[in-house]
């Protein structure tokens, strides 16, 4: 850079600090012709002429300071007030020839704030050039300055309507920011319910389980009225984490209290909030201590690396970090599995299978019980980077994890595979699939008890429901946040399922579409009415009968059949013989089975303190004793994971409504599938000695 120029050093000495106000208008004046004045034309606003070298002497002849004979400063002009003007006549001192000056252009906008302007020497360098120090976010310009910051001054948060009269020629062109849509609030007021403090570890690991996925299903029918798409298990796995609802924060090496062999998530979140595995991306879950210290947890094999999972008692891991670019190191966790093989502790493996209800990306977690490390090494990829390989072996003496599970997709596949079946379809073709019946306690040699079977419900005679003839006018299907269907406004104002076919919360009465309803089969509010959704077995049970489970795994809220059989009042029941019926339904409430709605309640769902007056006018019971379906050998526990849930579809006596039975929790493959009978107050009712072991227990039911 050189040395400043002899003109601006005197500039810099004779500048004059000036009062500048705030301007009304901004007026432009073409400049006088050669060899005239500039000079304020009659009735119109006062020109100022403002210049920091000061008026020519016109006696003297001196020019200002740093200009040479002939040069004169250029004057900057500001106008006052505007008003209404006309041509005016400007006279040469020379020549007698006459010049219009040009009107000025009145400008009608409000007053702008005006920063004064720097009256140093302006030093230029390379780069870009320097933002216009005039304008500020706030300022707001009409005219539009002639050196393009217009956008500028719009970029930096203020705003134009003008445009600017010179492009940009130097500098990256900047972008304009983009307003910020708001998102549509679709919930809030969020309550706070504490887990409970006088459950047992398995009893916690389902509460939190059973919370979270309520949570999910409400997040997700609201989401899907405001057509957002996000992914609502984050959703409430943020909310269960920010409210500390979670088990097993401790890091802790071997088996956790509540978690047993075979359980099933569908989300990682699920294995984080019960402390199976806390990383909700990386599959290996290590203590925080350095160097030798750090000691592999768990592992999930979710199909991510190579890994070798033909053998369901040993598992080939991969090491950590992708091996497409680099080499895998030892660090991390790679380091901690490496530690693990030296110390010999046991780590929790989780594996991972299709699921064949979300395709083709669904994935379901199994927890398959402890392993050990037996051997390292490491393998070239095709990528031909270097790879970490873990060999674990399971550990002896636990209950069957993924075996099992792979031994159930071999039946579905083929069920005519299924051992020691001695009935191949109970239904008679009368289900859309079969229903095998098996006896594995005393060799086949026992048989269900004769008994019509029959997907429909009889009603004594006296009973008459009488046919619906309203419903919904939707077309093909019943859509979220359809203001106008009367289905969903009897459901509180959405439809009672999700897209995936799950209850979203249990209700007083759920009203389905029906006959009468302009929608088809396809429609999600017919859920009960498509048949049976999975494949079930009949299984003879050591000591209580008869029992029923599934060979798919059940996801919660899931439907699982309706209780079919001849309808009547409980009053003849009782007359009938009721007391001595084994197959006999009540509509008797449960308090477990409306904590299935504690998730819904915390975002503004139904209550699950009050099964409401709906649910009181229940005075019903349905026999199967002669006719009924496989829900019939559905068995009784106080700890159960099925809930009944009335519903009507096909006609409007809500006193005497259809019962669908629904999923309470995750249900892996070949569980016995069981509901609560409840205790009735109901006079001529024997009470039964209950079987079923669990840790809640009352002793008798009915």
């Amino acid at each position: 850079m050189g040395r400043p120029r002899k003109s601006d050093q005197v500039a810099q000495e004779n500048i004059t600090v000036l009062d500048v106000k705030p301007i009304r208008s901004l007026a432009p004046m073409f400049p006088a012709p050669q060899g005239f004045h500039t000079f304020t034309p009659p009735n119109n606003p006062s020109f100022v002429c403002v210049t920091p070298f000061g008026a020519p002497n016109a006696e003297s002849g001196s020019n200002p300071p740093g200009f040479t004979p002939g040069q004169m400063p250029p004057p900057m002009f500001f106008m006052g007030q505007s008003g209404a003007s006309t041509p005016q006549v400007l006279k040469s001192p020379k020549s007698k020839k006459t010049v219009l000056n040009p009107t000025p252009v009145q400008m009608k906008t409000p007053p702008v704030a005006v920063t004064p302007v720097s009256t140093g020497v302006v030093k230029r360098g390379r780069g870009r050039p320097r933002k216009n120090p005039l304008f500020t976010p706030n300022t707001t310009s009409t005219a539009g300055p002639s050196n393009g910051t217009a956008s500028a001054l719009t970029a930096r948060g203020g705003t134009s309507t003008g445009k600017p009269t010179e492009k940009r020629k130097r500098g990256r062109k900047r972008k304009q920011q983009t307003p910020i849509k708001e998102k549509k609030k679709t919930y809030s007021n969020i309550t706070v319910l504490p887990l409970s403090t006088s459950l047992s570890p398995r009893e916690s690991v389902e509460e939190v389980l059973m919370t979270f996925d309520a949570l999910r299903r409400r997040i997700l029918q609201l989401d899907e009225a405001n057509q957002i798409k996000n992914a609502q298990h984050l959703k409430a796995g943020s909310i269960m984490m920010n409210n500390d609802l979670r088990l097993n924060r401790v890091k802790t090496i071997g088996s956790l209290p509540g978690i047993e062999v075979g359980d099933m998530y569908y989300f990682r979140i699920e294995m984080c909030l019960v402390g199976v595995n806390t990383q909700t991306v990386s599959g290996i879950d290590y203590t925080k201590g350095e160097g030798e210290d750090r000691l592999a947890l768990s592992v999930v094999s979710a199909g991510v690396y190579e890994n070798t999972e033909d053998d369901v008692d040993t598992l080939v891991y991969s090491g950590q970090g992708m091996s497409t670019k680099n080499d895998q190191k030892l660090v991390k966790g790679n380091l901690a599995l490496e530690n693990s093989l030296k110390r010999g502790n046991e780590v929790r493996v989780v594996r991972s299978v299709k699921d064949y209800s979300n395709p083709p990306v669904g994935k379901i977690y199994v927890y398959d019980g402890l392993y050990k490390i037996r051997h390292s090494w490491t393998e070239t990829s095709g990528s031909g980077y270097k790879v970490f390989k873990y060999k674990l072996v399971r550990e002896p003496g636990q209950p069957e994890g993924i075996s099992l599970w792979k031994k159930t997709e071999g039946w579905r596949n083929d069920p005519s595979s299924r051992t020691n079946a001695i009935l191949a379809d109970i239904s008679e073709g009368k289900e859309s699939r079969p229903i095998c019946v098996v006896n594995e306690v005393d060799e086949g040699k026992e048989r269900p008890s004769q008994f019509t079977y029959t997907t429909a419900l009889t009603y004594k005679e006296g009973i008459n429901p009488g046919e619906r003839t309203e419903g919904c006018v939707c077309t093909t299907v019943c859509l979220p946040g359809d203001t106008n269907c009367s289905c969903a406004i009897k459901n509180g104002g959405h439809p009672p399922y999700s897209a995936q076919g799950v209850l979203v919360s249990r209700m007083p009465m759920l009203y389905e579409c029906g006959g009468s309803c302009g929608c088809g089969i396809s429609c999600r509010s017919r859920l009960t009415q498509k048949g049976l959704q999975f494949h079930f077995e009949v299984f003879k049970t050591a000591d209580r009968g008869w029992g029923l489970r599934c060979w798919e795994p059940i996801r919660s809220g899931s439907f699982i059949c309706e209780y079919t059989g001849e309808v009547m009042d409980s009053s003849d029941s009782v007359s009938n013989g009721g007391q001595d019926d084994e197959y006999l339904f009540r509509p008797v409430y449960t308090d477990q089975s409306f904590k299935w709605n504690q998730g819904p309640q915390m975002l503004g769902g139904p209550s699950s303190d009050d099964p409401g007056d709906a649910a009181k006018k229940l005075n019903f019971v349905i026999s199967a004793k002669n006719m009924g379906n496989m829900s019939r050998f559905i068995n009784h526990s106080c700890s159960p994971n099925l809930f009944w849930q009335p519903l009507v579809h096909d006609h409007t006596d809500e006193g005497h409504p259809r019962v669908a039975f629904f999923a309470m929790k995750h249900i892996p493959p070949m569980t016995e599938l069981t509901y609560d009978y409840g205790l009735s107050d109901g006079e001529g009712i024997k009470r039964k000695t209950c079987l079923c072991r669990s840790q809640n227990c009352r002793g008798t039911f009915g």
